[in-house]
């Protein structure tokens, strides 16, 4: 019995000539108006934009939380399953007999330059100390942060936002493109993975809108992206040069200064714009070989003078650990605790206090960022009295919340940092593996590159752990900023000539690792905005990166400066298109169940008529 042929007239409407010649009209026209309206936003009102992101922000994450964790874990495990179904895995990205376009080690640094680098430089030392100062295992628990017993959680929830789930993000919307793209002969763009969902209808307004969805949530993504990069990259250049004008010192801990962000920020994209201008076959291809010999020589440096022997005993014992809590870390979503729900399980004495004093004592108990000792100073200092045992048993009830803000605030700002970071990462993964198996996209693009990230994590994060256990540190490290801790981490192992060497390296590493994301950003939107043409035009590729320079800056300056607003314009940005990932995922499905109802009876039906699917 044959089955019918899906849907693959994809017809999107271009401009045959004008300005806009070869692009769509209402893809280009919506994108750039709906950022040019965040962008005057957030200049002629900047603490009214960062407020309101940020109300924004906090009342989504009440509501879709869960939604975001429980959508991750299920991109993973569809992942992983049809690459190990062996009809589904063996089957080619493209004509049968199709060769990959370039070799395994370009298309791995260029898919490890466009995911992760930049977010490698800033995180490697931050996130492994972070995460042992703070998690949820610390939050629940009477084991100490900072401490030895704390190691094994902290590495656990690091290799959970740095290792499979991150690049299953990623994979899902880059395999839903290049399935249909190298298999189907369509569009290389977003509304082509929901086509055998939608049909017809990808060809009118929804389609535009799923298009317009994936521009801004890229857009977005790669703003965050480039204010950590650009946030570190002033750090480096301070570190070198002790330029006063690039860091405000009078705080206790030492950040970029506005004028030191904007510089930074002004040279990495006017850089990014000419390599985008030159295209992925030399200049994303040239840089992305730089930073892939170039964060060898820093990981090596970390090997030699670093401990290495702490590393690798951490990375074993932090990979099984982490493998054994993989399901737990894949759906274990935690909701909001309100007032009322918290004082029904407070203390008796804690239920009798007035609404401010209340307020006081829920708003300590289910501080994710602070601890039991400031809990109880908070309350002391409120004029509250209570006993010890009332203040343990409210701490206790507040257990639930602590763990919803933490989850909110650094689980699912990850997730949905690489959900918006995934259209672009996705669309440029799918451009450059043509002729790839679906079982070689997903443990090379899933499994390899969180290898490396482990390793890069367990090496430089456990080099600075090591010295702050050891004493040798002496809190230096954990007092630093995120984005001056691998500066400050390769202070402790090195001095003189070497260290200056490795800082002007890292420099330059975050520069070439910068530059590539930018470019490569820059690429995949107008991609999206052409219909899914790879070759765009040069003048459309200088105004997107004119624009997302404008983003990231003014969105830096909004609500008074630093990276809030960016990360919560992000988050907010990328719930509509977490929606559409869960929709590829069911078009995938039924693509590849289709596809191989075909195989099996050798053929489709009478073409004259055109499903969805």
């Amino acid at each position: 019995m044959s089955v019918k042929p899906p849907f693959t007239d994809l017809d999107i409407q271009t401009q045959d000539g004008g300005f806009y010649e070869g692009y769509s009209l209402p893809i280009a026209l919506i994108s750039k108006i709906s950022m040019v309206l965040l962008v005057l936003w957030a200049l002629i009102f900047p603490l009214n934009a960062g407020s309101m992101l940020s109300s924004i922000n906090s009342t989504l994450l009440q509501s879709f939380n869960t939604f975001y964790i429980l959508a991750v874990g299920v991109f993973a495990f569809f992942l992983f399953a049809i690459a190990l179904i062996p009809s589904t895995g063996k089957r080619i990205l493209g004509a049968p007999g199709q060769k990959p376009e370039f070799s395994n080690f370009s298309w791995f640094s260029m898919m490890f330059g466009a995911g992760l680098g930049v977010g490698l430089m800033t995180f490697a030392t931050a996130e492994p100390l972070g995460l042992w100062g703070s998690n949820p295992v610390l939050l629940s628990s009477d084991i100490a942060p900072n401490s030895p017993e704390a190691l094994e959680s902290g590495y656990r929830y690091t290799f959970a936002h740095y290792g499979f789930h991150a690049w299953a993000i990623y994979v899902v919307t880059g395999l839903s493109l290049a399935y249909y793209a190298y298999t189907r002969g369509m569009p290389l763009t977003i509304r082509s993975a929901l086509t055998p969902l939608i049909g017809k209808y990808a060809n009118g307004f929804f389609g535009h809108v799923i298009d317009v969805l994936g521009v801004v949530a890229t857009i977005l993504g790669v703003s965050v992206t480039i204010g950590f990069g650009v946030s570190q990259l002033v750090d480096g250049a301070y570190a070198i040069t002790g330029a006063g004008w690039l860091m405000d010192t009078s705080g206790d801990t030492p950040a970029a200064t506005k004028a030191g962000l904007i510089t930074a920020l002004v040279m990495i994209m006017a850089l990014s714009i000419l390599s985008a201008v030159s295209g992925v076959g030399r200049g994303v291809k040239w840089l992305s070989n730089i930073n892939l010999v170039l964060s060898l020589i820093l990981l090596l440096t970390f090997v030699i003078f670093g401990s290495f022997l702490f590393a690798m005993t951490t990375y074993a014992s932090a990979f099984v650990d982490y493998i054994l809590n993989f399901i737990s870390l894949s759906f274990a979503a935690h909701g909001p605790v309100s007032a009322d729900m918290f004082a029904s399980t407070a203390p008796a004495a804690v239920q009798a206090l007035e609404a401010d004093q209340m307020a006081t004592v829920y708003g300590g108990a289910t501080n994710a960022w602070g601890s039991f000792g400031g809990f109880t100073t908070s309350v002391a200092d409120a004029g509250i009295t209570l006993s010890e045992a009332d203040l343990a048993a409210a701490y206790a009830a507040g257990t639930d919340g602590r763990l919803f803000n933490w989850q909110a605030g650094w689980t699912t700002f990850y997730w949905a940092w690489w959900i918006a970071f995934s259209p672009f990462v996705g669309l440029f993964l799918a451009r450059i593996s043509k002729g790839r198996s679906v079982r070689e996209f997903v443990l090379g693009a899933v499994i390899a590159p969180s290898l490396v990230c482990f390793a890069w994590m367990t090496i430089l994060g456990g080099t600075a752990i090591d010295l702050e256990l050891s004493g040798t540190a002496d809190g230096a490290i954990i007092a630093a900023s995120n984005s001056a801790k691998l500066f400050v981490t390769l202070e402790q192992m090195l001095s003189g000539g070497v260290l200056q060497a490795l800082i002007i390296m890292c420099v330059v590493l975050i520069m070439t690792f910068l530059v590539t994301s930018a470019d490569s950003g820059i690429l995949v939107m107008n991609t999206i905005m052409s219909g899914g043409a790879e070759e765009t035009g040069v003048k459309h590729r200088i105004i997107w990166g004119a624009i997302l320079t404008l983003v990231i800056g003014t969105l830096l300056l909004a609500g008074g400066g630093g990276l809030s607003a960016l990360q919560n314009a992000m988050i907010i940005g990328a719930l509509p298109f977490t929606m559409v990932m869960v929709g590829m995922v069911l078009a995938l499905i039924k693509a590849l169940y289709n596809d191989g109802r075909r195989d099996s009876v050798g053929g489709v039906a009478d073409a004259a008529s055109q499903p969805a699917e």
